[in-house]
């Protein structure tokens, strides 16, 4: 019983393997997390506490045990272990990592080294395989659907306080977006017609969205009394989720009918 408790002073195969599983299981952590959007934080305080363990035996030192153990724990069990990302983490560290420790393996393995470059090496490949997953699992928020024809037809609400604002001029209308937040276009017909239009600026560019205080024009003849826009505002406590699909209406005398714009 006093030699399987007695430390050890190389590595064992015994030892070997369970550092390697602990690594494998941090590793399959990441995967994990990654898949939800987070990524490690507190969390990369595995990789130098794996070292302190690979460490212990070769260096004689009892205490490094004690102090790698904390960090896995601290790891695993801290409340900002991982956090949530809203973009996809980089490649370029995480892949110099595995690059450096493989390098430093491959020196180790034909020159030879110390254990301070073989731990060195373990760490920076550990390290780095964790970026990659992280990077290589990390689920985007899929592409939300813009708003089309089925807008057109279907259930729309009428703001008490208009979003958008329309202006005559000599080619047509020129709509502006004078709410606080930005606006999904669907499409927009003249007045009195059975029409779907894209939306477009000024240059004759499709707009998806408006964003604040942003215009578009809106070709009209002298016979057109009035436009019709549909649209779905975005939310800004919800991030890019959309709310309910909106319908604005502005109409007017036809400029040919009379010689005064009256807008109602």
């Amino acid at each position: 019983m006093a030699d399987w408790l007695a430390p050890i002073s190389h590595i064992t195969l015994p030892y070997a393997l369970a550092l390697a599983l602990i690594a494998a299981y941090w590793l399959w952590r990441v995967a994990r997390e990654a898949g939800h959007r987070w990524v490690p934080h507190v969390s990369w305080w595995a990789v130098p506490g794996l070292g302190l363990l690979w460490t212990t035996p070769l260096a004689d030192a009892p205490a490094l045990f004690g102090l790698g153990a904390a960090l896995l724990l601290l790891a695993e069990f801290w409340p900002g272990a991982f956090r949530p990302a809203r973009v996809r983490p980089g490649w370029a560290w995480p892949a110099v990592g595995v690059v450096v420790g493989l390098t430093l393996l491959g020196l180790t393995a034909v020159r030879g080294g110390t254990d301070l470059s073989v731990t060195l090496a373990l760490a920076a490949l550990l390290a780095g395989l964790g970026g990659l997953l992280s990077a290589a699992l990390y689920r985007e928020h899929a592409a939300s659907r813009l708003p089309g024809l089925e807008v057109r037809f279907g259930r729309v609400q009428f703001p008490e306080w208009p979003d958008l604002s329309v202006t005559l001029t000599e080619r047509g209308a020129r709509l502006v977006n004078v709410s606080d937040g930005p606006l999904r276009l669907a499409g927009w017909s003249p007045s009195g017609m059975n029409a779907w239009l894209r939306v477009r600026d000024e240059g004759g560019a499709p707009l998806n969205t408006l964003n604040a205080g942003q215009s578009a024009f809106l070709p009209l003849n002298g016979r057109a009394g009035g436009v019709r826009v549909w649209y779905v505002p975005v939310h800004r406590r919800g991030g890019r989720q959309p709310g309910e699909p909106r319908l604005f209406r502005a109409d007017w005398t036809p400029p040919v009918y009379a010689d005064q714009r009256v807008l109602n």
